[in-house]
């Protein structure tokens, strides 16, 4: 956090100053190690293994939050009869297809009560439907909702003593008990005496009347099993009652100013604004049978059909009615996977003609650049916007594959349109961080000569391609002519007005009044709102967001900074930071509290809950929507207003956490007969061959582990640092982190150059001689891991080899992310070959390895 968040982590150092203490866990010694309390180094991968550790410690020795979780957790819900856990099928839950690489997920369900029908019917396709049903689970599924959005059941069986063998607790404690610090000493290479400090720490600073925070970024979930990473951590978090309070939950840091505010707003092939899921060509033919397979019955899910015609409504305006079904039929369809490296493949397939990159470099930012170039030469156009001139719109003419021959700049028929694009201080608009928080930052300067916003772009753009078509009958260009495109424009630049869009963000009712809150939307089209969880920032005509009042004039939750969606809460689920009967769990963890005298909630932020819902109302059975959340449930968007230790449908590998090794891990699962995760997308290409790992013949040519990172001094791929003489004179080039006895080993000198293989490509880096990344005991062996900075390319002041030209396409079944932060991989002494000499080099190390088409794509 120090070395890529160094404003935010202020806070951290002021924290520590009033004597937080502060734990680091990173396989290389860091800035942020250099101000901890404690470093914890472990080995890339093994992260489940570790917090699964401290599960098994806090549940053994009764660290957990009882009446926390007994009350707002699933611990006392029990199972049927039917779930298998890991522990009983070595490390496959009960469900799994392995012809299709799938679970049924009836498996994993709840006894008594009945399965909330419309996303239950979701999840539960006909046998007859599999086909289909598998391409609705490639579409990012587990990703739908953002929190909640799958089947949940009506009164479930329980058991509040937390004894029965199929309750949640018991199942959690069984399926973590093989997580001891002896398997984190095996596994992640901690010493147990380290790892006893962190249990120590963490379960001392928990409870009623304190609370711990996670901090987590990129080296959790560019993984196979990353969103599993983040599961883990929240089943920790909630069994020390860690979430909905203050100074507690996980806090996801976000790559750079408004990635939160691109999943909100989304820049994702599988949601539209809000979380909403993107349609789909199977099972949502129209909106009624959309609403029916994508709401929920219970909570604020149940009102999805509210902000769906509203966003329809904000898009299309006057052409969306009832009688037309608010132009529901105008969306896109999904077909299946549609991330960004699926379109690669289908660009060298030639399916995919052209791409436009919004401040995207895949040449260098992307995993397997060689075959994001090999894409991109296989495009009839391309269009690049950027600061700067970014490899990916460079790539024709000087990317390695042009050194290696395999590329020749004649023969790329890719015609390249860069156009220069203006800073965030060239430009009006918001950002929305980590903490959900929207800022809005104000132009500072017109930008220079062609350079435009991204708004100017894509609204120009749009206004264009209507006037072609403005004279069309034909039904398939209405959704482009039926939108809403009337924002006003300003200045000699006809810059179009962000806070126009910002007010269509947040909604309108039928007389153009602005909305201060999404319970005030409606689904007969009387209200327009472009993403929900946005709607009231901008309440009574205010732009909300650029609201900037001192700390020093306000209360310390500093409600008048910014606005935070929804509803400018602060911290979410903050019902959870009262006890069951509403009060305070302490006066000095005291947030929000039932008032009942005023008959309200009350207290420092946003209660995030029905703010006249006492903690004494408990819904009639047949209760729907809103009215069926008890007093009880804080977790007001799950279906069942509990936080799930244990998921019975959302993820689509497996309820629980489980460990399994990275895709080319050089260590076999100690844990499980299964080694890798069973469901991981792999992209089966040629230009994609896969390792062999663990004890595979072959696996001990790619001996060590790298793992990719960045630096203070460069930003992401590197576009704009690189162009920057002061920041190139910083880290001025690409280098290797390697240990002294990883150097001797290889006969690496420090300032001097290593080679670095995968079966992908091989790289060359300068090398960096020191102990900040030490060897570690993993599985009776000495490991040495290599740490590699990814901000270099061909282009800049200060140019390089790309580290991200080394990873595979193995991704995270979930969100489709990739997976490089566990690369096992070879180093060698001195710089890598020129010319086809490069991919003979690799060519051989693959014939070594033994490596096939077939290789790496096991079950």
């Amino acid at each position: 956090m120090a070395e890529c968040h160094p404003v935010g982590f202020q806070w951290v150092m002021e924290a520590k100053a009033r004597g937080a203490k502060v734990i680091h866990v990173d396989p290389r010694f860091t800035r942020t190690s250099a101000v901890a309390d404690l470093h914890v180094p472990l080995r890339a991968g093994s992260d489940i293994v570790f917090l699964g550790a401290i599960i098994n410690y806090v549940l053994a020795n009764e660290k957990y939050f009882r009446e926390y979780v007994v009350n707002y957790t699933n611990a006392p819900t029990i199972l049927t009869e039917d779930f298998a856990d890991t522990e009983d099928l070595d490390g496959l839950f009960s469900g799994f297809d392995a012809e299709h690489r799938s679970y049924d997920r009836e498996a994993w369900r709840y006894q008594g009560g009945d399965m909330s029908a419309a996303a239950g019917r979701r999840d539960r396709p006909s046998a007859e439907d599999r086909r289909k049903h598998r391409e609705v689970r490639a579409a990012a599924r587990g990703e739908a909702h953002g929190a909640g959005g799958a089947p949940a059941h009506s009164d479930p069986d329980r058991d509040e003593t937390l004894t029965s063998p199929r309750c949640v607790f018991q199942v959690l404690k069984r399926h973590f008990s093989r997580y001891t610090p002896e398997m984190v000493q095996q596994v992640c290479g901690v010493p147990p005496d380290a790892f006893a400090e962190v249990c120590e720490a963490l379960t001392e600073n928990s409870g009623p009347d304190r609370t711990t925070a996670f901090v987590y970024s990129v080296g959790w979930t560019q993984h196979t099993v990353g969103v599993q990473y983040i599961r883990t951590a929240a089943i920790l978090q909630l069994l020390l009652g860690n979430i909905g309070r203050p100074g507690g939950g996980i806090l996801a840091l976000r790559g750079h100013a408004s990635i939160q505010g691109s999943t909100d707003i989304p820049t994702l092939f599988d949601l539209l604004p809000g979380y909403l899921p993107m349609p789909h060509v199977h099972g949502n033919e129209d909106l009624a049978t959309y609403l029916d397979a994508e709401s929920m019955d219970k909570g604020f899910w149940a009102n999805m059909s509210t902000y769906m015609v509203s966003l329809l409504k904000a898009w299309w305006g006057e052409a969306a009615s009832k009688d037309n079904d608010f132009c529901y039929d105008y969306l896109p369809r999904l077909t299946g996977s549609h991330s960004t490296y699926e379109t690669v493949v289908a660009q060298i397939d030639g399916k995919c003609q052209g791409y436009f990159l919004f401040g995207e470099n895949p040449a260098v930012g992307s995993a397997n650049g060689r075959m994001q170039r090999m894409g991109l030469a296989n495009l009839d156009w391309l269009v690049v916007r950027d600061l700067a001139m970014i490899e990916s719109a460079t790539f024709w003419q000087n990317g390695p594959e042009i050194e290696t021959r395999e590329m020749r700049t004649q023969d790329i028929g890719t015609e390249v349109f860069f156009l220069p694009a203006a800073a965030h201080t060239e430009k009006n608009g918001s950002f929305t961080n980590t903490q959900r928080m929207l800022q809005w930052h104000h132009e500072a300067v017109e930008p220079p000569g062609d350079a435009r916003s991204d708004l100017w772009f894509a609204y120009h753009l749009g206004r264009r391609i209507r006037a072609k078509l403005a004279a069309s009958t034909d039904q398939m260009d209405r959704p482009v002519l039926d939108l809403t495109w009337d924002y006003p424009v300003r200045g000699p630049l006809a810059e179009p007005s962000a806070d126009a869009v910002l007010a269509e963000i947040n909604g309108w009712d039928a007389q153009r009044q602005p909305l201060s809150s999404y319970a005030q939307l409606k689904d007969d089209g009387s209200t327009a709102c472009g993403c929900w969880i946005y709607c009231g920032v901008r309440a009574g005509g205010v732009n909300q967001a650029a609201r900037r009042k001192p700390g020093s004039e306000q209360s310390w939750v500093a409600p008048e900074w910014g606005w935070a969606w929804p509803l400018n809460r602060r911290i979410l689920y903050n019902r959870a930071s009262a006890d069951p009967d509403g009060k305070p769990w302490s006066q000095r963890k005291a947030l929000v509290w039932w008032d009942e005298d005023a008959g309200k909630w009350t207290g420092h932020d946003v209660a995030d809950f029905v703010a006249d819902r006492p903690p004494s109302f408990r819904p009639p059975d047949d209760a729907t929507g809103v009215a069926a959340i008890s007093g009880i449930d804080p977790f007001i968007l799950q279906a069942d207003g509990k936080a799930w230790l244990f998921a019975p449908a959302g993820l689509l590998d497996g309820p629980l956490p489980t460990h399994y090794e990275p895709q080319e891990s050089p260590f076999t699962n100690p844990l499980y007969r299964q080694q890798r995760n069973p469901l991981r997308e792999i992209v089966r290409h040629r230009q994609n061959p896969l390792q062999p790992a663990g004890d595979e013949p072959g696996a001990d040519v790619f001996p060590y582990v790298t793992t990719t990172y960045r630096l203070t001094e460069h930003h992401t791929a590197g576009g704009m640092s690189r162009n920057l003489p002061y920041l190139s004179e910083l880290q001025p080039e690409f280098f290797c982190e390697v240990s002294p006895e990883l150097a001797a080993e290889r006969g690496l000198t420090n300032a001097g150059w290593a080679t670095i293989i995968t079966a992908r490509t091989a790289i060359e880096a300068r090398v960096l001689v020191t102990e900040r990344i030490r060897p570690i005991e993993v599985q009776g062996r000495r490991l040495h891991q290599i740490g590699l900075p990814y901000h270099w390319g061909a282009n800049g002041l200060s140019t390089g080899d790309s580290a991200n030209d080394l990873a595979h396409l193995s991704l995270d079944p979930n969100v489709h992310i990739q997976e490089v932060k566990a690369l096992a991989c070879d180093i060698r002494p001195g710089r890598r070959p020129r010319g086809p000499a490069l991919r003979e080099l690799v060519h051989e190390y693959a014939q070594r390895a033994g490596i096939t088409d077939d290789t790496g794509t096991e079950i």
